[in-house]
């Protein structure tokens, strides 16, 4: 049972890192379609790059879940868990990296969003795991998990306006179109 689980995981980590990465030229690849904006990167802020494994590994959840739901205990807990730990460690890396070096530095971004997925999708293994948790972790997390989607949307199309926020290279916020 966990030796299936453990496979499915580390299959995550692969999915999540490809399509991830994949997600963040779609927007660009579409012409700056604004419908699609809550679902991939609008613009190189820190935020926007925070849909890089949130969007993926919903999609990876949904495919995960169909054959693992037997085996598996606390899914919701994992996957919420494992995509809070992967936006956590992609923003500290960041601002902890551009604190001391004063500049952006694309491998190390590249290899925060890698890490966090690897965190993410061993703690979930974990979580996945152990005996069930109380139906208050459940609820807890789908309030998070969905929570999270429709702020991503949201803030999207009204971004607050925060460091965070704002797009690195044309000062603006939200969806921003790069000449």
């Amino acid at each position: 049972m966990k030796n299936s689980i453990l496979k499915w995981e580390i299959f995550g980590i692969i999915f999540i890192t490809i399509v991830g990465a994949l997600f963040h030229f779609v927007f660009e690849w579409l012409g700056h379609w604004e419908y699609i904006g809550g679902f991939f990167p609008v613009n190189e802020s820190v935020w926007e790059h925070l849909k890089l494994p949130y969007w993926p590994l919903i999609i990876f959840a949904l495919i995960e879940y169909q054959f693992i739901k037997e085996q598996a205990n606390n899914f919701i807990v994992g996957k919420t868990v494992a995509v809070l730990l992967s936006i956590v460690i992609i923003i500290i890396t960041f601002y902890t990296y551009t604190a001391i070096f004063k500049t952006e530095i694309l491998i190390i971004d590249i290899l925060s969003f890698i890490v966090g997925v690897v965190v993410g999708q061993l703690i979930s293994y974990k979580i996945l795991t152990i005996s069930e948790l109380p139906k208050l972790a459940i609820i807890f997390s789908w309030i998070i998990f969905i929570a999270l989607g429709i702020i991503f949307i949201l803030f999207t199309y009204i971004p607050p306006h925060l460091p965070m926020f704002q797009d690195p290279i044309s000062g603006l916020y939200g969806i921003v179109e790069h000449l």
